[in-house]
């Protein structure tokens, strides 16, 4: 059982590997293969991975390699985690929209447009490598962003890929819960989600006969964010500790949000990412054009790790902070495990609607819980949707459609539309210059627009 992963120098490799580890007889993993373009910073991870397993006594052989064929052959999964342009483009996509007064964020709005467009087609590539080299069994599990471009692409460009599109930020979602309230077990929860990725909601959440969903209305109205209360005072002493990956100081404001978006609309729990459609202005206003996330992230978990790495080799101790492990690995991990051994467990998956909500188009990527078994998925079907959420889901997905289309024709008329459209932009004109300089800011990773 050979398990690669794509993007073996990403800050989050450590963790994952280290998820793969603690269930190492569950999947039967017998090799772990780290594959990435950037041989010096895989290098580096590699070294904290190599430790992990170690330290673990885990007997899986670890395989760093820059080549498609070694990192391909025979695998039984793919755990795609690319990050096209890394954190220096990262940047761009936050602050060119946040320089024309339109939020910036990495796979929401423009930002996150700017960001498909750079990974469309490096995962087709992905795609046809795998299918060239890989066990004919294999399952390609994606994390890669935006999950939502690029899960419409692969829809129009590979249907018929052995791919899962995921993202764990509902699953993570749901650990703050657990934390907040204290007593709740965030695995054992049980609930029902729709939506597109990074623009869902939940709509019930259980756990052991409680109304969870009641019990956070409660808590937001007491607290006023969905953090626990250690975590708000500790990042007030500490606003770039990064042990938490969602509590960090950047993310206040986003669980802040979640009781403003609430109260608002109190009937469903948001994916936090809906702050950035419904909240756009407050948004912007409350965030800063010279030190966005991304430098945060860069100055916090990247800077961690590679800090780390050069003590570690220098004098054999290694860091807690070298390395994230938290619901991240353990969902793409979880998943591999479900689908091996045909467990038939719930998770939420990015899949083609085919009729699951049924006031929904049938070719738009929609993202609820399914049973994950040797087969793929078996999606989980709702009713109809109010009026209110498929309004939202649609202008969404007419944005990304969009994106995709302008991105296979090297329209620019598309993509202008696809901004333009984009419910974070409040005018074409102003859709039209953040364009124009996010083109010149990808020139090296863009197709030609015409």
């Amino acid at each position: 059982m050979i398990i690669t992963i794509v993007g073996g120098g990403s800050t989050f490799t450590p963790g994952i590997v280290k998820s793969i580890a603690l269930r190492e007889k569950d999947l039967e993993a017998t090799e772990v293969r780290l594959f990435d373009i950037d041989e010096e910073r895989q290098n580096k991870v590699a070294v904290v991975v190599d430790y992990i397993l170690k330290e673990l006594n885990s007997n899986i052989k670890l395989t760093v390699t820059t080549d498609k064929e070694t990192a391909y052959k025979d695998a039984s999964f793919i755990f795609a985690q690319m990050r096209v342009g890394k954190y220096a483009m990262r940047e761009m996509d936050e602050k060119i929209p946040l320089k024309h007064g339109c939020v910036g964020q990495e796979t929401c709005g423009c930002g996150g447009l700017a960001y498909g467009l750079r990974t469309i087609f490096p995962m087709m590539e992905v795609i046809d490598d795998v299918e060239k080299y890989a066990a004919k069994d294999h399952w390609i599990l994606n994390y890669s962003n935006p999950a939502a471009v690029v899960s419409e692409a692969c829809r129009v460009l590979r249907p018929n890929a052995r791919i899962i599109n995921i993202c764990d930020m509902p699953i993570a979602i749901l650990e703050m819960i657990g934390k907040c309230l204290g007593d709740v077990d965030y695995l054992k929860m049980d609930y029902k989600y729709f939506g597109l990725n990074h623009f869902g909601w939940f709509t019930e959440i259980t756990y052991e006969g409680r109304d969870i969903i009641k019990e956070v209305r409660e808590y937001l109205n007491e607290v006023g964010t969905l953090m626990p209360r250690q975590y708000v005072e500790a990042m007030k002493k500490n606003p770039f500790k990064e042990g938490e990956r969602h509590a960090s100081q950047s993310w206040i404001k986003v669980w802040n949000n979640m009781k403003t978006m609430m109260d608002l609309f109190p009937d469903y729990l948001p994916n936090t990412y809906l702050q950035y459609y419904l909240l756009s202005k407050d948004v912007v206003e409350h965030s800063d054009a010279e030190w966005t996330r991304a430098n945060e992230v860069m100055m916090s978990r990247e800077k961690n790790l590679f800090e780390g790495v050069d003590h570690y080799l220098k004098t054999g101790e290694i860091t807690k902070d070298a390395f994230y492990h938290g619901a991240h690995g353990n969902f793409i991990a979880d998943l591999a495990v479900s689908i091996k051994n045909d467990l038939k467990q719930k998770f939420i998956v990015i899949e083609p609607n085919n009729g699951n909500i049924p006031n929904i188009d049938d070719d738009v990527m929609v993202e609820l819980p399914a049973l994950m078994g040797k087969n793929g998925a078996e999606v989980i079907k709702i009713d109809a949707i109010p009026t209110f959420h498929k309004g939202l889901m649609e202008q969404q997905v007419a944005s990304e459609k969009l994106l995709v289309e302008g991105a296979i024709e090297g329209s620019y008329a598309k993509v202008l539309q696809s901004f333009a459209m984009n419910k974070t932009v409040p005018s074409a004109l102003i859709a039209k210059d953040i364009l124009d300089d996010m083109i010149e800011a990808n020139k090296e990773f863009w197709p030609e627009l015409k």
